[in-house]
């Protein structure tokens, strides 16, 4: 009596000749993908660590002259109290005519507002208006001509 084979014959799912291929084909991008690290500085710490990832550049300006609390806290240095220090140093004395003048206001040294500057629009120069000495005082009212409806 013939011995039956202890272990039947199964083809394979995918065909020899695919497998191979697909070997190939997996360590080329194997070795894509670590020819690629390296480029990228993986092994020098050029890599950004996901779990302590560099802070965002935010780059914004505003108008010292026309800034809110809320946006004056967002610059870098300045908290809740300073920022209100300027809204009531501006409310007090007005707008402020220059960057220079910003260090009158209590709190801000020339180290903050080098800090800050960067996030400032440039300040327009405030336009004296001319007196108005012609101007009377009790206007005359305009008499309706005759053609008017």
């Amino acid at each position: 009596m013939p011995l039956a084979d202890p272990l039947p014959t199964v083809s394979p799912v995918i065909p020899m000749r695919a497998q191979t291929v697909i070997a190939a084909a997996v360590a080329l991008c194997l070795v894509t993908a670590a020819a690629w690290m390296i480029a990228a500085g993986g092994f020098s710490g050029g890599l950004v660590d996901h779990d302590d990832p560099p802070e965002p550049i935010v780059r914004f300006t505003l108008n010292i002259n026309a800034a809110g609390i809320v946006e004056l806290s967002q610059l870098p240095g300045l908290g809740p109290a300073t920022a209100q220090a300027i809204l009531t140093h501006r409310d007090a004395y007005g707008p402020f005519a220059s960057f220079e003048a910003i260090l009158d206001v209590p709190g801000i040294g020339d180290a903050t507002l080098a800090k800050i500057r960067p996030y400032l629009r440039p300040i327009r120069k405030l336009q004296t208006l001319a007196p108005v000495a012609d101007l009377p005082t009790d206007p005359q009212p305009v008499a309706a001509t005759e053609n008017a409806p």
